[in-house]
C-alpha cells in the first residue's frame, strides 16, 4: 500500500512539472520501478531522483523518463531503438507505449540484470543486444524512433542513418555533464530538425564495449 501511494504521489508530480501525456503517466503507473532498482535504494523507488545501478551508471530520475518518453511521440505501431538499456526501466516503460522495443547495452551484467527483469515483468516485445551503441543496430534499421539513454558529445551519425524519413530521435548532448542539453530531432525529407527540450545530466555516452567483447548476439523476448 506503502509503494501504491508513494506512485501516486510521483505520478502527481509528474503532472505538475508538465508531463501531460497520458499514455505517458499511465505506462509508468504501470511498471514498478521498484523492480529496476538495486534493493539498497529501493525505499527510493518512487522519489524523483536518479539511483546508482552499477558500473558507474544510473538510473534516470522519473521527471527525465517521462520527458524523454512524453518527446519521443511512440504510438502502438512504433519500432523503437534504445541507446543504453541500464536497469531496463526506460525500456520497459517504452515497451508500454510501442510496438517494438530494440535495446542496445555495452555492460553485459546490466543486460543480462535488465533482461531477468523483463522475463519477470512478462514484457515480451523488448529485443536486447550487448554491442556498441555508437554504432546502433544496422540490421533491424530503419526505425521510426531512437532514443539516447547517455549523453554524447556530438549527434553519433551512425545513429541519425538508422532513423526513418518522419522519425524522431530524443538524446541528450554535451561535452561535459555541465554542458548538455536534452534534444528532439526530427528527421525530415529535406534534413534534420533540431528542437530544444530542456538541460540535463547524463553519464557520457561510450563508444566500444568493455575489455574489446565481440558484437554480441540479439536476444528475443519475443516475435516482432
Amino acid at each position: 500500500m506503502m509503494a501504491t501511494s508513494r506512485k501516486i504521489r510521483l505520478i502527481m508530480e509528474l503532472r505538475r512539472a508538465g508531463i501531460a501525456d497520458t499514455d505517458v503517466l499511465s505506462a509508468i503507473e504501470r511498471i514498478p520501478r521498484e523492480s529496476f532498482t538495486p534493493d539498497s535504494f529501493r525505499h527510493q523507488a518512487y522519489e524523483n531522483v536518479a539511483i546508482p545501478i552499477g558500473q558507474g551508471q544510473t538510473l534516470s530520475q522519473p521527471q527525465v523518463v517521462a520527458l524523454m518518453t512524453q518527446a519521443l511521440k511512440a504510438g502502438r505501431r512504433t519500432k523503437v531503438l534504445e541507446v543504453g538499456t541500464g536497469s531496463g526501466y526506460q525500456a520497459a516503460v517504452l515497451s508500454r507505449l510501442c510496438r517494438r522495443v530494440y535495446t542496445i547495452e555495452r555492460f553485459r551484467e546490466l543486460l543480462a540484470t535488465a533482461e531477468q527483469r523483463f522475463a519477470a515483468l512478462r514484457l515480451h516485445n523488448i529485443t536486447t543486444l550487448h554491442g556498441d551503441g555508437w554504432k546502433g543496430w544496422s540490421e533491424q534499421a530503419p526505425f521510426d524512433r531512437i532514443m539516447i539513454t547517455a549523453a554524447a558529445a556530438d549527434v553519433p551519425a551512425a545513429l541519425v542513418d538508422q532513423l526513418a524519413v518522419g522519425g524522431r530521435m530524443v538524446l541528450p548532448v554535451g561535452r561535459s555533464s555541465r554542458d548538455q542539453a536534452l534534444l528532439q530531432l526530427r528527421r525530415e525529407p529535406g534534413g534534420i530538425v533540431e528542437e530544444h527540450l530542456a538541460d540535463v545530466r547524463f553519464v557520457p555516452l561510450v563508444e566500444g564495449v568493455p575489455e574489446e567483447q565481440a558484437y554480441g548476439a540479439q536476444r528475443s523476448g519475443g516475435r516482432a
